[in-house]
């Protein structure tokens, strides 16, 4: 390998043995590797069909980071390897994010239990995430749940309101039949006055989720004092809008007991 002056009166270069140069710098100082004319940035590596450049890694060991060219599609790629290695984004010494071997992204922490993971910092004003649609008054739709494949629920937005939707079309649906005794089912919940103990200054309105799982389970998730393999408990949730449909249904068998009672009453009078 042949080294030649490195100045600024023209282009110069480190060539192998080939005649053409494997490294060059311009006379704008800008450095070309494996072209010698061209140069378009400060540092340009032209390839061909792999990647640009590796960083890191131990002898017979995986590479930490790749950049460059990863397929002929032309798209750029980052790619960490290694086992129990994550690509971490630091910003101002401090890190923002990371992408785990795993393929979750956390953002705001350095402990991910999902495949999205955001962390709100600073005060309780400021939100972990932020969704701003700005389409107009049409409905349009933030966020869309998949499970194998098939959507089975989203949240959708106007200028005014939100919308958390569930899959509910007909469509979906077999055995079809009206609710019957929801009376009687209504009269098994059991509604109570509460606080929770992480906030003993507020009390609310609500359900103990193991009763009410008795009477509507879907709207529970997890089962009752369930704890985890390191005896840890696993706390159980409730989606008190499962409760609708059961509440529309008594509501109705109640219209219909007082219209039966109202119309009684107006034949009794004008008898």
């Amino acid at each position: 390998m042949a080294l030649t002056k490195i100045g600024k009166e023209g282009i110069t270069g480190i060539s192998n043995s080939s005649d053409a140069n494997a490294i060059t710098i311009d006379s704008s100082e800008r450095v070309g590797i494996g072209l010698s004319s061209n140069i378009d940035r400060k540092l340009h590596v032209e390839v061909d069909n792999t990647y640009a450049a590796k960083f890191g890694g131990t002898a017979g060991g995986d590479f930490a980071i790749e950049i460059g060219q990863t397929g002929t599609n032309g798209s750029a790629g980052f790619n960490a390897t290694g086992t129990g290695g994550a690509m971490k984004f630091s910003i101002s010494g401090s890190e923002a994010m990371r992408i785990t071997q795993n393929n979750n992204l956390a953002i705001g922490t350095t402990s991910e239990f999902a495949r999205l993971h955001v962390t709100a910092q600073g005060d309780a004003t400021t939100p972990a995430l932020f969704e701003d649609t700005r389409t107009g008054s049409t409905s349009t739709t933030c966020i869309v749940i998949k499970r194998n494949g098939s959507n089975v629920g989203a949240i959708n937005t106007t200028d005014t309101s939100t919308a958390y939707v569930t899959s509910s079309d007909a469509r979906l649906k077999e055995n079809v039949v009206d609710m019957t005794g929801a009376i009687d089912r209504v009269k098994q919940l059991s509604p109570k006055r509460f606080n929770f103990i992480a906030d003993a200054d507020t009390t609310v309105d609500g359900f103990l989720a193991h009763e009410a799982q008795t009477v509507v389970a879907e709207a529970v998730t997890g089962t009752h004092n369930e704890v985890d393999d390191d005896g840890n408990p696993v706390m159980q949730g409730i989606d008190q809008s499962k409760l609708v449909p059961l509440l529309t249904g008594a509501l109705k068998e109640a219209i219909t007991k007082i219209e039966d009672l109202e119309a009684r009453i107006v034949a009794l009078e004008n008898a």
